[in-house]
């Protein structure tokens, strides 16, 4: 096949503009590309170029999971993309491929294991206690995402860490500007700096740590020569500003029971069947815009027919695959009932997310607290005059307005 005939069975470019979408609406420009086909090409509002977008599960799993497909080649290549400022650190975990990725995940993969994670368990039952207590005492009407569903990943997060209840402050204040677009790229750097700087020298005073916090695990890898001061840092800002996602899906989760009142009554009556219908959010809720980052093909390779050629960029989108009709039939139902539910909403492969079990207790925490507690809880305010957040790479209400 010449060059040129193969130039001219490339599928179209599809300009995926950033959308500000508000509710639990799926993205209608993500709906059109996976009926186009498993394997599209994209152009995102910012960087150069395109890019390939592969939406199967069988077809996410494997580029997620095959060494073919790199992070760290994307530090070198402009690719197309959704956040309008790109600063990657070299050596952060998510540009690493194998072997140096390995090794800095195992660094910490004991706080995150089903034994680390219990560990908090209880001291996260009583810290959200506490905030329910205030949400209680305080009366209606409230935002849930200000009184709860913000504070109580911050504390969670900052526990499992080792970072003092008086820095969370400090903590969440960083994220949201490292996290946020709309701040523009100076001040968003200047966060990760001095977020990086707090974290030089917590972990720096830890060097001959024997706790089983975070930073005190890294400082033990530092000390032994396992791992770099600088791997630490950023690994441990990733793990920080990843911890807040869950205010994100929670908001999206108690905005869908909110919504859907014979859904909550269920969780109410049944509460053996929680953790299979968090599942079943998980896998349902569009948690993000667009695609998240990309990787570039090391050689050629095929996939669906469609040839890959070494150098180009390939996003896989989760959502996408989380909505395969192959795998999960009617997937626009949400259903509590789905058995098998293979999601991969904390991704797959090598870069699957480690917080994965630390998210799982925090959600089902957040719905046995609330949907006990506070048996009343209803949206104060129309569905739709729920305000969503806009300009974000990652989705979920601005604000939650609930009464009882």
């Amino acid at each position: 096949m010449t060059e040129e005939t193969l130039t001219e069975t490339l599928p179209p470019v599809r300009h995926w503009p950033a959308l500000d979408l508000t509710g639990l609406d799926f993205d209608p420009v993500l709906t059109e590309l996976m009926a186009e086909g498993p394997v599209t090409r994209i152009k995102l509002p910012n960087g150069e170029g395109w890019a390939w977008l592969v939406t199967r599960l069988d077809d996410v799993r494997m580029v997620t999971n095959d060494p073919r497909f790199g992070r760290e080649a994307v530090m070198d290549q402009p690719v197309t993309r959704l956040a309008p400022h790109f600063i990657p650190e070299r050596g952060a975990v998510g540009f690493l491929d194998p072997p140096d990725h390995t090794r800095l995940r195992r660094s910490v993969a004991a706080a995150f294991t089903a034994k680390g994670v219990g560990r908090i368990r209880e001291r996260s039952r009583c810290m959200l206690d506490e905030l329910v207590d205030e949400l209680l005492q305080d009366g209606p009407p409230a935002d849930l995402t200000e009184t709860v569903l913000g504070p109580f990943p911050i504390a969670v997060i900052c526990e499992l860490m080792g970072v003092p209840a008086a820095d969370r402050h400090a903590m969440h204040t960083w994220t949201q500007l490292i996290l946020s677009s709309s701040h523009g790229k100076q001040v968003s750097e200047k966060a990760k700096h001095e977020m990086g700087a707090y974290f030089t020298e917590l972990i720096g005073r830890r060097k001959g740590a024997t706790g089983e916090d975070v930073a005190s695990l890294l400082g033990a890898a530092v000390g032994s020569g396992e791992i770099t001061l600088e791997e630490a840092v950023g690994l441990a800002v990733l793990l920080q500003i990843g911890g807040e996602a869950v205010t994100n899906n929670s908001g999206q989760m108690f905005y869908l029971l909110l919504t859907r009142p014979d859904l909550a009554q269920r969780l109410r009556a049944e509460p053996e069947i929680r953790p299979r219908a968090i599942d079943e959010m998980l896998r349902y809720i569009p948690h993000r815009n667009a695609v998240g980052l990309s990787r570039i093909a090391l050689e050629d390779v095929e996939i669906k027919g469609v040839r890959i050629r070494a150098g180009d960029p390939v996003y896989v989108s989760y959502l996408a695959a989380n909505r395969d009709p192959a795998v999960f039939p009617d997937p626009e139902t949400l259903d509590f009932a789905r058995s098998p539910n293979p999601h991969v909403s904390f991704g797959f492969g090598p870069h699957f997310c480690p917080g994965n079990m630390l998210a799982r207790l925090e959600s089902e925490l957040l719905v046995d607290a609330l949907l006990e507690r506070v048996p009343g809880l209803r949206l104060a305010v129309p569905p739709d005059q729920v305000p969503f957040k806009k300009g974000a790479l990652i989705r979920g209400p601005e604000s939650l307005p609930v009464t009882w």
